[in-house]
């Protein structure tokens, strides 16, 4: 080659590598810039919402919805307690709920996002502002995490990653789901996460971190990771059909196994969490099967346009401009055919899985879930919105393009106009966005034709006015869409389901009589009823009161059988207000609250806290050998009496004649109503009624009492149903105080006469030559060993549902310790993940270096 033509080629290869330098730099920049907006965005949208409709902490309104309030909220409280040192319990075993429960598995379903630690920043009376900050960085990191995804498959303006971002993060289902359900939040993070993994397996890229991620994306929310791994598995196979990198069938075979290898491990180094609560399912309550029953079409389309609720069809707004762009792209004629086709299918295929039994079932891992049946909507949300960036990040689709993308949206709004979801706000918020972004597509198409002609160095900074501009309305658009969705759905869903009060003076009362009351290990306190549910993890003490998708089945059935009531099917177990109760399980102080006022969903409630202390066994008693002559029946008070040891009730057959009750019991004794079924009221004569509120299978009543009986020895029950009357054989027991006193001093004589706690972890020191059966005065869950004396632990007895351990006479002391099945199988599978992922990363090094 000549010497000049050896220059211009130099010349000419240096201008390409400073272009390429430079694009380099460009796309940098773009990641980092497009990533923070959308999570700035997001967050700025999502408390503007809030604040529209007034809700806490931008208002004075509780957000504490269903399980929100009863659950979740409970749970961050007790979290923050736990992880500050402040709890009797540790990370295998919660003594505070459920008489005694297994905590790793809570942690491993509620708790075991790394977003969940931000609760230690807050004091304990800001547990809610703790929460809504969870909520909000999960929502915003989930938004940075989409825009970062859609920049990886292909360069594009970054501002339009961003807003299409915020769209992913702000759907309908994040908003109507997941904002009051926050641990499915780690799912909507997880799905861009895990495309990303996917796309590193596709080019022979980071296959270390690609297992972390899973593994990070598993531990955090293992069910909604689930749904995300089987979107991230469709994301990767449309990919490996459709990109150029992976052309050969070789190719992607190899992506697809390296997709493979990521996912489990990943899996395997989360297994021990993951197999402890899978464990844990199994000997949870259950709940009753449900039939999956397809949603309307109408009411299907209807929630892909804004200020619609529902939670019998999938919420998917993604907001008018957003969608918009995912429908131009089968007509995209600047994007490949492979890659339009490809899309297209996925979506559509994907759409129709949400209405079909047998995919419905494989989204949900083989069980239809109670309550809300479209929980895998985040992921076909996140494929929309990958549609629309495909359509859009080489340029503003071409108008033929965006007519016939209009048009179909015209006629899915048309078509939804009949559906029970629609708000009075849907259509004007559409309306409004539609212009909005028609109005943006406009400007971007004026400044692309003045940016491709030729125009003078002074009009250069007017050619970009535009594109600015049009980004202005994109945004307005988008944001006014999900400002009024977000306000219409807290709205609606406070008018419509159940809520639970904020936090406030009553709580707080409480805590601190639990706090001076305390004298765990030797009894038990139990806070009552605080407005809210799961008092115990709010204000501390040992109670009943539990509500967990974990709950043991073996919990809910021992209180149940004993009279406790109960909440969602079974799960939720609630404090009983019965002295036998509170002897059988040690409760020496018990927490009664008088509100001062109507509970109002704008303001924290406050009540007059009472506690009262009284003489009860030890928490290990011990029961002789054989059975003590009870009266015999399934009765609540026939039962309470079998595990105590001893005839406290008189048990009359009252005479039924129509809603009244008679029957006799000994005057002085204290009349008590076990009807689990019953919904209405029940008074005794010349007492104030008494309501009950059951509901099979959902709610369960438990004993109340009705008052004392009078000198003539004559009890009469007058009844008010709501409803059809159910009630069992023996539903009237009447409880003799001396007869109680009795059972509890000779339980106390023969119990423990020393007993220690720790966290997992219970010793007693017993009276010399005890014989018979060593009860603990908790569930009998799995996971329980106990050993007599220095005998080796086995795994521990039941006695009436309740931990035991036999006695020979022979030791002086028993002890018992918690530990949470599938710890060990979990353990064994995370190690040999751990060593899979080592010799992985060693291979690939030294591939590298070859």
């Amino acid at each position: 080659m000549p010497p000049a033509a050896e220059a211009v080629y130099a010349e000419d290869e240096t201008v390409r590598e400073e272009a390429e330098r430079h694009r380099g730099d460009e796309l940098r920049r773009s990641a980092l810039r497009a990533p923070a907006a959308a999570a700035l965005l997001t967050a700025v949208l999502l408390c503007l919402a809030t604040r529209l409709s007034r809700t806490y902490p931008f208002g004075p309104v509780t957000r504490n919805i269903v399980d929100l309030g009863q659950q979740y909220l409970p749970y961050h409280a007790y979290w923050r307690a736990f992880l500050l040192g402040e709890t009797h319990g540790d990370a295998f075993l919660n003594w505070n709920s459920g008489f005694g429960s297994n905590f790793l598995g809570d942690i491993g379903t509620y708790l075991s996002s790394p977003f969940d630690l931000l609760v230690v920043l807050f004091p304990a009376d800001r547990v809610e502002l703790a929460l809504y900050v969870v909520t909000a960085a999960k929502i915003s990191a989930a938004a940075a995490a989409m825009a970062l995804l859609l920049l990886r498959l292909r360069p594009g303006p970054w501002p339009v990653a961003a807003v299409l971002g915020t769209a992913y993060a702000l759907s309908g289902w994040t908003l109507n789901y997941g904002a009051t359900v926050p641990m499915w939040l780690d799912g909507l993070l997880a799905f861009p996460l895990l495309c990303l993994v996917g796309e590193w397996a596709r080019t022979a890229r980071r296959p270390v971190l690609g297992p972390l991620v899973v593994a990070l994306a598993w531990i955090s929310n293992f069910y909604t990771a689930y749904m995300a791994t089987l979107g991230a598995a469709v994301f990767l196979l449309v990919r490996l059909l459709t990109a150029e990198e992976t052309a050969s069938a070789q190719q992607r075979l190899a992506g697809a196994l390296r997709a493979a290898r990521s996912v489990l491990i990943g899996i395997g180094l989360a297994a021990p969490l993951v197999v402890v609560v899978f464990l844990a399912t199994k000997v949870a309550d259950p709940t009753p099967e449900t039939v999956f029953a397809p949603a309307p079409w109408t009411d299907v389309l209807a929630r892909f346009l804004p200020a619609t609720a529902s939670v019998a069809s999938p919420a998917l707004f993604i907001g008018t401009p957003a969608l918009a762009l995912a429908l131009t792209l089968p007509f995209n004629r600047a994007v490949a055919p492979r890659v339009r086709a490809g899309w297209t299918a996925a979506i559509v295929l994907v759409t129709l899985s949400l209405q079909w039994e047998p995919t419905h079932l494989l989204w949900h891992a083989g069980a239809s879930p109670n309550g809300i049946p479209y929980r895998q909507t985040f992921v076909l949300c996140g494929l929309l919105l990958i549609a629309a960036w495909f359509s859009a990040a080489r340029g503003v689709p071409r108008p033929a393009a965006l007519l016939a993308g209009v048009t179909l949206l015209g006629v899915l709004a048309w078509a939804a106009r009949g559906s029970v979801d629609i708000d009075r706000w849907t259509f004007p918020a559409f309306g409004a966005a539609a212009l909005l972004a028609g109005a943006a597509v406009l400007l971007a198409l004026a400044g692309a034709r003045r940016g491709h002609a030729r125009v003078r160095p002074d009009r250069v900074p007017r050619a970009r006015v535009l594109p600015v501009l049009a980004v202005v309305l994109l945004v307005a658009a988008q944001a006014g869409e999900v400002a009024v969705t977000g306000m219409r759905i807290e709205e609606q869903q406070r008018s419509k389901v159940s809520w639970s009060p904020r936090v406030g003076p009553w709580q707080e009362a409480a805590a601190d009589e639990v706090a001076r009351a305390d004298a765990w290990p030797r009894h038990r306190t139990d806070p009552g009823e605080v407005p809210g549910g799961n008092d115990v993890l709010l204000v501390g003490g040992q109670g009943a009161d539990y509500y967990s998708s974990l709950t043991a089945d073996v919990t809910s059935r021992t209180l149940a059988s004993l009279g406790f009531g109960y909440y969602a099917k079974g799960r939720h177990p609630v404090s009983l207000d019965n002295p036998v109760a509170d002897a059988l399980f040690s409760i020496g102080t018990r927490l009664r609250s008088k509100p001062a006022e109507p509970v109002r969903q704008d303001a924290p409630p406050r009540a007059t806290v009472t506690a009262t202390t009284t003489p009860v066994p030890p928490l290990v008693t011990v029961r002789p050998p054989g059975r003590p002559a009870t009266h015999p029946g399934d009765s609540a008070f026939a039962r309470q009496e079998r595990l105590l040891g001893a005839d406290v009730y008189e048990l009359p057959a009252p005479r039924r004649t129509g809603r009244t009750l008679t029957a006799r019991c000994p005057a002085g004794s204290q009349v008590w109503f076990w009807a689990p079924e019953y919904r209405g009221e029940a008074a005794l004569a010349g007492e104030r009624p008494v309501g009950f509120d059951g509901k099979p299978p959902s709610v369960r009543a438990p004993v109340q009492a009705l008052g004392t009986v009078p000198d003539s020895g004559a009890v009469r029950i007058d009844l008010a149903p709501k409803g059809k009357l159910r009630l069992p054989r023996e539903p009237v027991g009447c409880l003799v105080a001396a007869r109680l006193d009795s059972a509890v001093r000779r339980l106390t004589a023969t119990g423990a006469t020393r007993v220690r706690a720790g966290g997992h972890t219970v010793t007693a020191e017993l009276p010399p030559g005890s014989k018979g059966v060593a009860v603990l005065a908790a569930p009998r869950i799995s996971g329980w060993r106990c050993a007599a004396g220095d005998a080796d632990a086995r795994p521990a007895r039941a006695y009436e549902g309740l931990v035991a351990v036999p006695l020979d006479g022979r030791a002086s002391s028993v002890s018992c310790s918690f530990r949470p099945p599938g710890m060990k199988l979990g353990g064994a599978v995370g190690a040999a993940a751990l060593l899979t992922l080592a010799v992985t990363g060693l291979l690939h090094r030294r591939r590298v270096r070859r």
